[in-house]
């Protein structure tokens, strides 16, 4: 038994006296000063933060994004939510309108709201959106100087609420990069910055909030952060919704999985960000405060991400396809869904969420393709695809779920996934001997001789689902005589994974919208001009590093479609073939996060019942959950 396993069984035993234990319902260090009736508490997933004190989210350093920075202090033109939205999918945020491109899309202009203002009184104007630019492609150790530099050809203000942007060439797009679905292009503080000799060097200690909250204090040590509602809360794009119900925010390092769940049992957690399935099992049975994106199994919020064996590309191990494909085929997916969330995970093939609008715009259309695809070993041609994997997973789970496990075949992929990739041992030694390797001894060696040692690395306890995920696909890699090996990461997954110090890790690097069918969000990003050399480091998403004239052409085209278009599913779709053909990443599933929500001090939280918005507390889209929460009782 493990050790995270054991003590989740502890925790269970505990209750009783962890409950009797529970007073004001503070912990984690912070402040008691602050009425629990007023507070709610939050995990911030990132964990303790090692340089606590900076908030210059522009520029690429250790400190956090998800210890409230993002959600509650800084803001942006545009908002589209996974779920349904308080006002519909899609939010005009600082802009007033949705963007506005001409008829090659080279320009695009948006058109800001009045009356927002920073938290020490300025106003908020286009000059703002114009230094977030313009800040960032002069210095290019910032976040989003690549991206930025790559298509802007100019940016001006030609009145206090209007931004032009001229690009390049043309993107469609190009609004992807100011639109929230996790985070974006966030506005800095034009009157701060302009006054910084060295923004990539300015830690923004105390930070200028532009939306509802303002830094109240922290921890110096990175454990937690409280955030106050601002007086003029008004005076902030969210405020159009109605005053948010908590007065304070704190986001902390609760700590590991058992923790987490003695914490919430004991009302000191009001929203864990994510937990093993056993920890939400736990929950849902002890505690009849605590509730779940779904009442029942399998309970988690099913995010439009997909994780994914994650190959570093430029690894001379990993340049070949049939390597990555080989490394697939000993890939048993039914075992990896039981061991990462005991079944409870929604399978993909292609490299698009089973989530949102994409089961019926992607993965269903695709299906008689998949079908029919065949790879090369060198010895032959076989037909990788099994339609039925979903199926047998639900099979699996049937005689121990009972009824909680759906028999239409239509409800069936809708929970469990289509279909996936067959273990295939034979194909899989077939295509690495074709790529130059050899078996000696039962051990594969590379081309050059030497052992076939490929590490994955995982987030450990922070991510406790795709820790086991990676940790069973070493073992069935393992047992194919491959040298694998897990690489815990705890608390630097992030900055090696933008330095590229990893040979394949679990995690994802496909993010969508979710409720609207474009894949521009990552897909834009995954064109080469956006590849760093080996050593540097990464911009967002394309953390395979992975380049292709095929895909670049594929982008580019759909940079010349709108947004809305029906031809951007068409070449989404073609995106999907060569990523199968290529397999730069091994998809897996969508990533279910088991938040649980603890109602005993707020109520009022999102959830199947009423997704009005995706309740995980590091996406910046959890903002709007704030105005819907009430004091319980």
């Amino acid at each position: 038994m493990s050790r995270t396993r054991a003590l989740l069984l502890v925790a269970c035993v505990l209750v009783p006296q962890l409950l009797v234990l529970a007073g004001s319902g503070h912990a984690q260090g912070i402040p008691q000063n602050i009425p629990r009736r007023e507070l709610l508490i939050l995990e911030n997933p990132e964990g303790t933060i090692k340089n606590a004190g900076w908030f210059n989210i522009w520029a690429i350093n250790a400190g956090s994004q998800s210890n409230g920075l993002q959600q509650v202090a800084l803001d942006t033109l545009w908002y589209i939510d996974p779920e349904s939205g308080l006002d519909g999918v899609w939010d005009n945020s600082l802009a007033a309108d949705k963007p506005q491109y001409n008829a090659d899309f080279t320009e695009m202009t948006a058109k800001l709201r009045q009356g927002i203002f920073w938290s020490d009184g300025v106003e908020f104007t286009a000059d703002d959106v114009v230094a977030t630019v313009t800040t960032q492609i002069k210095n290019p150790a910032m976040r989003f100087s690549a991206v930025l530099a790559s298509n802007v050809a100019s940016v001006t203000a030609p009145d206090p609420t209007t931004v032009v942007f001229k690009l390049k060439k043309p993107n469609s797009r190009f609004h992807a990069n100011f639109t929230v679905r996790w985070g974006a292009v966030w506005i800095l503080p034009k009157h701060v910055f302009e006054k910084v000799e060295d923004p990539a060097k300015f830690d923004f200690n105390k930070p200028v909030s532009l939306s509802a909250y303002v830094l109240s204090s922290y921890d110096p040590d990175g454990k937690w952060y409280i955030w106050q509602l601002r007086d003029d809360w008004q005076r902030s794009s969210l405020g159009r919704f109605g005053k948010p119900g908590p007065k304070y925010l704190a986001y902390v390092d609760p700590g590991p999985p058992d923790k987490r769940v003695i914490a919430q049992l004991n009302h000191e957690l009001d929203v864990v960000h994510d937990i093993a399935p056993e920890g939400m099992f736990a929950l849902a049975k002890q505690s009849k405060a605590t509730r779940a994106w779904f009442k029942g199994f399998p309970y988690g919020h099913p995010d439009p991400t997909l994780p994914a064996v994650i190959f570093n590309t430029q690894n001379e191990l990993f340049k070949n396809p049939d390597v990555r494909w080989a490394l697939a085929l000993l890939i048993d997916i039914k075992a990896v869904s039981m061991a990462a969330y005991r079944g409870a995970a929604t399978i993909s093939a292609i490299g698009v969420p089973p989530t949102g609008t994409h089961p019926a715009t992607y993965h269903q259309p695709m299906e008689a393709w998949l079908r029919e695809f065949e790879l090369d070993t060198g010895k032959r041609k076989i037909k990788p695809y099994d339609p039925t994997v979903g199926k047998q997973i639900a099979d699996m789970l049937r005689p121990s779920m009972g009824e909680q496990i759906p028999s239409d075949p239509a409800d069936i992929a809708r929970a469990f996934g289509m279909g996936w990739w067959k273990a295939d041992p034979q194909g899989a030694q077939e295509l690495l001997e074709k790529a130059g390797f050899a078996k000696r001894g039962g051990a594969w060696t590379t081309p050059d001789g030497k052992p076939f040692t490929v590490r994955v690395m995982v987030e450990g306890d922070l991510r406790p689902v795709m820790t086991r995920a990676g940790t069973m696909i070493v073992q069935q890699w393992k047992q194919a005589g491959i040298d694998a090996r897990i690489d815990v990461a705890q608390g630097t997954l992030p900055t090696r994974r933008a330095a590229g110090d990893f040979d394949s890790f679990i995690g994802w690097s496909v993010e969508t919208f979710g409720g609207h069918q474009d894949l521009s969000y990552f897909l834009d990003s995954w064109h080469s001009q956006f590849v760093a050399a080996p050593g540097k480091v990464q911009p967002l998403r394309n953390w395979q590093r992975w380049s292709s004239p095929a895909l670049d052409g594929i982008i580019e085209q759909i940079r010349t479609v709108g947004f809305d278009d029906p031809r951007s599913i068409e070449l989404g779709k073609d995106y999907v073939k060569l990523a199968v053909k290529e397999m730069p990443t091994i998809p897996l599933m969508a990533y279910n996060v088991f938040t649980a929500m603890d109602q005993t001090y707020w109520t009022g939280f999102p959830t199947s019942d009423n997704p009005y918005a995706n309740p995980v507390p590091n996406w910046g889209n959890s903002r709007y959950m704030f105005v819907k929460l009430k004091p319980a009782g």
